[in-house]
């Protein structure tokens, strides 16, 4: 009898564990982000669960990118699809609409939370009031939700760069996190885990960038196209003008003559250029001025993916700014 029970218990122990083998793992929550600092931030909450698939990959710019079918499909096979909004990446526009239901695009910067600032107009900006800007002093545009704002560069009311200020990070990262929950319970743990360390690594290096570059803050500067007002305004930072207004289109030789005299004007002390455009522009802007030249880098063009580009970028952005400026 002890035999046959223990034979019994056996028999059933062998099935549940053939069954349990048998049984289909859940398929991970397959997720998309457009560039690479948005990417960064998705693959640091999902770590430990899934890595996001990255569209715009290398050195390539949002502003002049077209679709591989390796991206559409991709795309098509996407739960999520997390993007800053249309009038930063305008290639996602239409195919995310043409995706319907099938999958859940997340414009972030349209999350809880982000700080807008207005787009500029024209290529020259009056230098900055530090008594109103400035790391520590908050911000004036705070978006609560899905408002009626217009967003975007050169398209709308507010700048779309909104990643350029680590307080806006913050807020993408919680509302990453709360998708990528509502989409994959079973992994919400883990996802709420990261993002709370990502959040607390967010805040060391908001203070870290903010002490690296008060010494700077107040030197003239030109950038090559109108990418860092969320930098500037989070720091203080100094800056007077751009070398094009739309960094799809080569400015005119009125425009270099604007900003090569609003150069001298201010004694500005750095030109900046950026990997995904032309150089050449800033070696011209800057002749006979005095003025240094110097790299910044949005994208994080020549960084490997992954869940610390984000902070890499900053950091290096930062010591980009600080060396130009400390020698100019």
């Amino acid at each position: 009898m002890n035999v046959r029970r223990a034979t019994t218990s056996l028999l059933a122990l062998a099935g549940a564990v053939f069954f349990s083998a048998a049984a289909p793992a859940a398929e991970p929550v397959g997720v998309v982000a457009s560039i690479k600092p948005i990417h960064s931030l998705v693959a640091g909450v999902m770590q430990g669960v899934a890595e996001p698939t990255l569209l715009v990959k290398g050195a390539a710019s949002p502003h002049a990118f077209n679709l591989r079918p390796s991206d559409a499909r991709a795309l098509a096979g996407a739960d999520l699809v997390f993007w800053v909004g249309e009038d930063l990446e305008t290639f996602l526009a239409k195919p995310i609409e043409s995706l319907g239901g099938k999958s859940h695009a997340v414009a972030l910067m349209d999350a809880p939370g982000i700080t807008l600032l207005p787009t500029r107009e024209g290529g020259a900006w009056e230098p900055h009031d530090h008594d109103d800007h400035g790391h520590g002093h908050g911000h004036a545009h705070a978006h609560e939700g899905h408002g009626d704002h217009g967003h975007g560069h050169a398209h709308g009311m507010n700048d779309a760069h909104v990643w350029l200020d680590v307080s806006n990070a913050q807020a993408m990262v919680a509302a990453i996190a709360r998708e990528l929950s509502e989409h994959d319970a079973a992994n919400a743990s883990r996802y709420q885990a990261n993002a709370k360390s990502l959040t607390e690594r967010l805040t060391a290096l908001d203070a870290e960038l903010g002490s690296l570059l008060a010494p700077v803050k107040d030197r003239p500067f030109v950038v090559f196209h109108d990418a860092y007002h969320y930098l500037e305004d989070r720091y203080g930072l100094n800056a007077v003008g751009a070398i094009t207004v739309s960094p799809e289109q080569r400015p005119s030789a009125q425009r270099l003559s604007e900003i090569r005299s609003r150069i001298t004007a201010l004694d500005a002390a750095c030109v900046f250029s950026e990997p995904q455009f032309e150089p050449t522009l800033v070696t011209t802007v800057v002749e006979g001025t005095g003025a240094g030249k110097g790299v910044l880098d949005p994208l994080g063009a020549g960084l490997p993916d992954g869940p610390d580009l984000y902070f890499q970028l900053m950091r290096d952005m930062a010591a980009s700014l600080v060396s130009c400026l400390k020698a100019g």
